[in-house]
């Protein structure tokens, strides 16, 4: 079956650094796009970066843009986001997410709290 297991969050200064990961499974990994989604309280959630299934593109919600780099390794089947200079509004549940076209449907990680808090 499909899976997607993030890891990485945690608590962390304003200024500070996460990297998360996210292990994926059950699908042809290198065949896929993946994105990074987050979801704050009360919010809708929010595409924060995407990357195309060999690497060679990447795109970045304007809010996270510089500080924010999404990239993969499919030898390992895993996407990682590494975030710089976090600042309290990145505090959200963070999802590992991809759109397997030949099931027709989304597939979702369990989510991994980031807080930037001091």
């Amino acid at each position: 079956q499909v899976q997607l297991v993030e890891s990485g969050g945690g608590l962390v200064q304003p200024g500070g650094s996460l990297r998360l990961s996210c292990a994926a499974s059950g699908f042809t990994f290198s065949s896929h796009s993946m994105n990074w989604y987050r979801q704050a309280p009360g919010k809708e959630r929010e595409l924060v970066a995407t990357i195309s299934s060999s690497g060679s593109s990447t795109n970045y919600a304007a809010s996270v843009k510089g500080r924010f780099t999404i990239s993969r390794d499919n030898a390992k089947n895993t996407v990682w986001l590494q975030m710089n200079s976090l600042n309290p509004k990145d505090t959200a549940v963070y999802y590992c997410n991809t759109w397997i076209y030949i099931l027709s449907r989304n597939y979702w990680g369990q989510g991994t709290q980031v807080t930037v808090s001091s």
